[in-house]
């Protein structure tokens, strides 16, 4: 047993973590993310039965964000003509605000293609049972 880790975080999510260097992504993923395709080339964790917000926490608790590039946490755009509400974007940025002195300006947004794009050069990709629509985020690890 180690202290002050998040029980959330597995075993093998906390070894990737830590192999993780500056400026690698990685992706934690909604219930409609193509999580597996996406990550054929990488590592995907599955985390079922947890939501995006909860993993984001614990994974901040350890994970230093990038301070050498103005958003180091990335969401995906909602498609145009696209109404669905994103109230869980403003739940990241009280999370990221937390973490990070930067707070809601750490955080930007790119094209749903775009998002897949740099999905696939991640190092992980951690799939969940989020069900918000437009919940991916990624997160490029700083240094401490």
């Amino acid at each position: 047993m180690l202290k002050n880790i998040p029980k959330i975080l597995p075993p093998e999510l906390l070894k990737i973590l830590c192999e993780m260097g500056h400026s690698d992504r990685l992706v934690i993923a909604d219930g409609n993310f193509p999580a597996e395709s996406m990550g054929k080339n990488n590592i995907v964790i599955r985390m079922d039965g947890h939501n995006v917000p909860e993993i984001l926490e614990a994974i901040l608790e350890l994970f230093p964000l990038d301070t050498y590039c103005d958003t180091p946490v990335t969401l995906m755009e909602k498609v145009p003509g696209d109404t669905v509400a994103t109230p869980i974007w403003d739940t990241y940025k009280e999370i990221v605000a937390k973490y990070d002195t930067r707070g809601a300006d750490a955080v930007t947004n790119i094209e749903r293609f775009a998002f897949y794009e740099e999905a696939k050069k991640a190092y992980v990709i951690i799939a969940t049972s989020e069900a918000a629509l437009y919940a991916n985020v990624m997160l490029q690890k700083g240094v401490i």
